[in-house]
């Protein structure tokens, strides 16, 4: 299974800087944070509001000032409820290359299989690290790149002054997961059974139910709409394809049930989704 397909096939910032700051609210297309993964680390910040975070399986409900460390390879997601929140994404092994004061603390860092995954709440070292790491990259003052890697440095060593990450994962369930979300991913625009997922866990379907929604908080065909709503909303607010053409490309050959279940996920009509994100560009 080529899992590299999960992630965001996307340069992070540039060749010489390889950090990109994200920032997002109720009104950006991609709000929600289906799970994912990919080869970079992301540092996750919540502004205002209520995040609750999936890693691996595990779920940690996150509040203003809160932080967010994910290593590479780690399946993380999220649901935002009234939430501003920015994400840091970056290629860690990059900017730690060439980097020989380091060399020893470095390496122990990236073999660590987490990658030092954790939440950080408000008030830690952590937290007020990322707040200003995030502030120098979002005003690009003069220098703003020094400053931003001198924070990280600081936010790096603060992570190995606080020992091994408690967090851990069964790497086997993780695996099966990443099987399931790349099969959603790469079908998710036509019919799709549970007998098929539970097939390509390798599990029985009343077990994989079960144990994907202990990973999740959802259930399969329930995250399954999700995902498929998430690309609607996509094309919806960056293409002026018609919505019977957006309905069919996620899947739905019925465009008033596309409807019915794209207005429970969104809260608004198809129709009403592209108005609105038309008004807030």
């Amino acid at each position: 299974m080529n899992y590299s397909r999960l992630y965001e096939n996307k340069r992070r910032g540039t060749f010489g800087f390889p950090i990109e700051l994200y920032k997002v609210d109720s009104s950006s297309p991609r709000y929600q944070m289906p799970l994912h993964w990919h080869l970079e680390y992301e540092l996750i910040l919540v502004k205002e509001g209520g995040f609750r975070l999936s890693l691996d399986g595990g779920s940690f409900p996150m509040g203003p000032g809160d932080c967010a460390w994910v290593g590479d390879g780690v399946i993380h997601g999220g649901t935002p409820r009234d939430c501003v929140y920015q994400c840091v994404v970056f290629d860690l092994g990059t900017l730690l290359h060439d980097t020989p004061v380091c060399a020893k603390s470095a390496g122990k860092f990236l073999a660590e299989e987490s990658g030092y995954t954790r939440v950080f709440p408000a008030g830690s070292a952590q937290s007020e690290l990322s707040k200003q790491l995030m502030g120098a990259m979002e005003r690009e003052t003069p220098g703003y790149e020094w400053t931003t890697l001198g924070l990280m440095w600081q936010l790096m060593g603060s992570l190995l002054e606080s020992g091994e990450p408690a967090f851990s994962e069964s790497r086997e369930k993780t695996l099966r997961l990443k099987n399931v979300l790349t099969y959603m991913r790469d079908r998710y625009d036509s019919a799709v059974t549970l007998s098929e997922l539970a097939a390509v866990a390798g599990m029985n379907p009343k077990y994989f139910c079960r144990a994907f929604s202990q990973m999740t908080g959802r259930t399969p065909i329930d995250y399954l709409n999700y995902y498929r709503m998430e690309q609607a909303g996509e094309q919806l607010a960056f293409t002026a394809r018609p919505v019977t053409e957006i309905a069919l490309n996620c899947g739905f050959s019925d465009i008033s049930y596309f409807s019915r279940i794209f207005s429970r996920y969104k809260g608004v009509s198809p129709s009403a989704y592209r108005r609105r994100q038309a008004g807030s560009a």
